[in-house]
């Protein structure tokens, strides 16, 4: 099959005097592929049949195995036809199917996926939009594993929106992120708005988690829950998902600490305030449609206890949030519980068994300071100096025969078992003759038996 611009080369250069071979050799096909062209035997852009139609025996089972199932894979269908006798390739076999428009189009997948969206009136104060966006590959030294997160809150009637960096998705994370973006945006507003993430809502029915109940009653905002597979209800903070991903993370370098990246994040969404708007004629930006949404200010943060895994180092401390604090010796290598409730000053270093080994007064994050109780330091200067010699180490070529007192040893414990080295045994064959002759016994008869 030739398309269309080959079959105007081919007349063109037909009319130039050229030879068929000639425009053969040019295009790199057949001597009669340019006869059927330049004759009008064949169309241009429609491949030509040779034979009878070796799909057309199979098209009514195809279209009721498709119209049963839309989804089905082709290869699947083509295996099933291939078995009742289709000789035909896979490629010619979807060709059919395209051809003949046999597979029917899915009304639910196209309703999800339609074009369309409608412009969607967001007063102002009214609504907040929330989304979480994994960050795969954080920087090693921040020991998140393989992702991080950031939950974002979006004011879609100005467009400002705000992002905190964290390390998991639970629930305590959730909370502490909602009072930090909230504080970030200016204040809260009347009512929130989720995707179906299970820490604020069940997947399958939509209604609201009991546990997150009352968080919602502390900021006393109402809860609204996008439907199953509309993404783009909450398109505002979708927008902004983008927008982190591609013009902060892909910058952030393997030596920034998670706190000089989460402050890399807070001054691109400061600068982003100053994107253009245009609000009844008037022009404006970002930073000022937000000032004027009039919202409310946050109440303290929710009482909910944060807790992260963190592995002790030689040195007996352990870090949380760019801060490191002293625990007991005794621990090096081992994984440990940091608790800290949320609004709190204090936090805390357990085992996984609950058992509490430190209590600290936080410092402020990424800081940088070194938290240490003087009983740790006591009792980790004991343990070191304990096993410190102030000898020099022992020269392992020096010769070192046995003592007097090792060879007397030696020489009792060859005594005792009587085993000394080159001893000879003698065995005595006269006595093994003599206990291995035969018994001679003899009988009342008179007769001997042996």
């Amino acid at each position: 099959m030739l398309a269309w611009e080959l079959v105007v080369e081919v007349q063109a250069l037909r009319s130039q005097g050229w030879t068929v071979s000639a425009i053969a050799r040019h295009l790199g096909v057949s001597r009669l592929t340019v006869r059927r062209y330049l004759s009008g035997e064949q169309t241009p852009g429609v491949r030509a049949r040779f034979g009878p139609d070796r799909f057309a025996a199979f098209v009514e089972y195809c279209r009721l195995r498709l119209a049963a199932d839309p989804h089905l894979w082709a290869t699947t269908l083509f295996d099933e036809v291939t078995a009742l006798g289709y000789a035909g390739s896979y490629a010619s076999f979807t060709r059919a199917i395209r051809q003949r428009e046999l597979r029917p189009a899915c009304a639910a997948c196209k309703q999800a996926k339609t074009v369309d969206r409608a412009v969607i009136e967001h007063p102002p104060g009214a609504e907040t939009q929330w989304d979480w966006v994994e960050l795969p590959d954080p920087p090693e030294a921040w020991g998140w594993g393989r992702s991080a997160y950031v939950l974002i809150g979006a004011l879609p009637a100005s467009g400002r929106w705000r992002g905190w960096l964290a390390e998991s998705t639970d629930q305590p994370h959730l909370v502490e992120g909602l009072d930090a973006v909230t504080r970030r945006l200016g204040g809260l507003t009347r009512r929130w708005r989720f995707d179906r993430m299970s820490t604020v809502a069940q997947p399958q029915t939509g209604r609201l988690q009991v546990s997150f109940g009352p968080i919602a009653r502390h900021y006393a905002v109402g809860i609204d829950v996008c439907p199953a597979y509309h993404a783009w209800r909450k398109g505002a903070v979708e927008k902004a998902a983008g927008v982190i991903t591609q013009r902060w993370w892909r910058t952030v370098g393997d030596e920034v600490t998670a706190d000089q990246a989460q402050a890399g994040l807070d001054r691109l969404c400061v600068r982003l305030d100053g994107r253009r708007r245009l609000r009844d004629g008037i022009a404006t930006t970002v930073g000022a449609l937000a000032e004027a949404e009039g919202l409310r200010p946050a109440p303290p943060s929710f009482p909910a206890v944060l807790e992260v895994i963190r592995t002790v180092s030689n040195q007996a401390r352990i870090s949380f949030r760019g801060n490191t604090y002293s625990v007991p010796p005794g621990h090096s290598g081992r994984r440990l519980v940091v608790r800290h409730r949320l609004g709190d000053t204090v936090l805390e270093v357990a085992t996984d068994t609950g058992v509490v080994l430190a209590r600290h007064r936080r410092a402020a994050d990424g800081a940088g300071a070194i938290v240490r109780a003087e009983e740790h330091v006591a009792a980790l200067e004991k343990v070191v100096l304990a096993n410190f010699a102030d000898r020099p180490p022992c020269r392992r070529k020096h010769r070192r025969p046995p003592t007097a007192e090792a060879l007397a040893e030696a020489d009792r414990i060859r005594k005792k078992n009587r085993s000394i080295v080159g001893e000879q045994v003698i065995a005595d064959f006269a006595r093994y003759a003599a206990a291995t002759r035969p018994i001679r016994a003899t009988h009342r008869d008179g007769g001997q038996v042996r």
